[in-house]
């Protein structure tokens, strides 16, 4: 193999362990879920899901398992949702808990 080639892969190799050199700026996946397929994007650190819990949440466990997948290649917004933000989650496990039958 060329030596230009070994130092490419040697470069790429390190760039692949080293993640904080990469920003996720925009995605579309398909995300096969337990009861359906649904389409996960992210643009300008907005995530968008099709499934019926994000309609009504802005979050849902796909969004939520593209976060941890992507982890610090994503921007600090995109990384935070309703499931990592301690203080949104209180308030809706408070209205969840109003909102249920005594």
């Amino acid at each position: 193999m060329h030596s230009s080639v070994i130092g490419k892969i040697e470069k790429a190799n390190r760039y692949a362990r080293e993640l904080d050199r990469i920003t996720i700026e925009g995605l579309s996946v398909t995300f096969r879920g337990d009861n359906d397929t649904h389409r996960v994007a992210l643009a300008a650190d907005r995530w968008q899901c099709n499934c019926h819990y994000f309609d009504s949440w802005k979050t849902c466990a796909h969004v939520l398992a593209m976060q941890k997948i992507l982890g610090q290649m994503l921007t600090e917004q995109a990384q935070t949702s309703f499931f990592g933000a301690p203080e949104e989650a209180q308030v809706a496990e408070a209205q969840v808990a109003e909102a249920a039958p005594a």
